[in-house]
């Protein structure tokens, strides 16, 4: 298969204007993102999709691709299916997020081996367990239920599944890794909303209501993703950390 990563990139931000051109550790975070994902083993190509011409020449001059979209995509799959619209050749697209530049290239990796071996799976994602209540309950930290074979079966920003029992089922957060078939992806994309991911707000819901499967990839791996100063901050410094152990080693 040829597999495209896409990274999806805004400048406007709410809590971080500018997000994706900070700097860390001395590059931009969206070429940081970038650098993680081109380490992946099976892609094809790696391409920031962008509404900002800033984003575009930092991406460029770091000797990366990109590609300027449309401003007025109302959601993240409308932009990705602009991509996906102007890349006929590829048959799965992986949609990584331009603020995590502490992403697993391996995670990359596993998503795209789930398609090999699945002729009839669509849609993929990520999914991490919790274990500290607060985080559990946190309604910004989005939670799945799956089947025995991992296949998602319901995602809720409420504390799924609700423990009456106390049977100890392991709580999962959901990752906003994807990764879509091209032509599922372009009719997703067309797709009207529905009830539960209004009620939600949660996008990949339209894809259970219309009855499609979405495999979820388990991983223990920890993300940081970067939504604040304080976000920016600790992943400057597990970067330098990076950095000092590498010279370490080489030392």
């Amino acid at each position: 298969m040829k597999i495209l990563c896409v990274i999806p990139a805004r400048y406007a931000s709410t809590r971080l204007p500018g997000k994706p051109l900070k700097d860390i550790a001395g590059k931009p975070m969206i070429c940081r993102v970038y650098d993680r994902a081109s380490q992946a083993r099976t892609l094809s190509g790696v391409l920031v999709a962008t509404d900002d011409e800033r984003i575009l020449q930092a991406v460029e001059s770091h000797g990366g691709r990109a590609m300027m979209t449309a401003k007025d995509h109302p959601t993240g799959t409308d932009r990705l299916a602009e991509v996906a619209a102007a890349n006929p050749d590829v048959d799965l697209i992986i949609n990584v997020q331009g603020d995590e530049p502490l992403i697993e290239p391996s995670l990359i990796d596993e998503l795209g081996h789930a398609f090999e071996s699945d002729d009839g799976l669509q849609m993929a994602t990520v999914a991490t367990p919790i274990t500290e209540e607060a985080e559990q309950k946190n309604p910004n930290n989005v939670k799945v239920v799956m089947d025995k074979n991992g296949y998602a079966l319901y995602f809720s920003r409420s504390l799924i599944p609700y423990p009456r029992n106390e049977a100890g089922t392991p709580v999962h957060k959901h990752i906003g890794i994807y990764a879509y078939r091209r032509e599922f992806l372009l009719a997703y994309a067309k797709m009207k909303p529905t009830p539960l991911e209004r009620a939600e707000s949660l996008e990949q819901l339209r894809a259970l209501e219309n009855g499609y499967k979405i495999k979820c990839i388990v991983t223990n791996a920890r993300f940081v993703g970067v939504d604040t100063p304080e976000d920016l901050a600790k992943v400057n410094e597990i970067y330098q950390a990076m950095k000092e152990n590498e010279e370490a080693a080489k030392s």
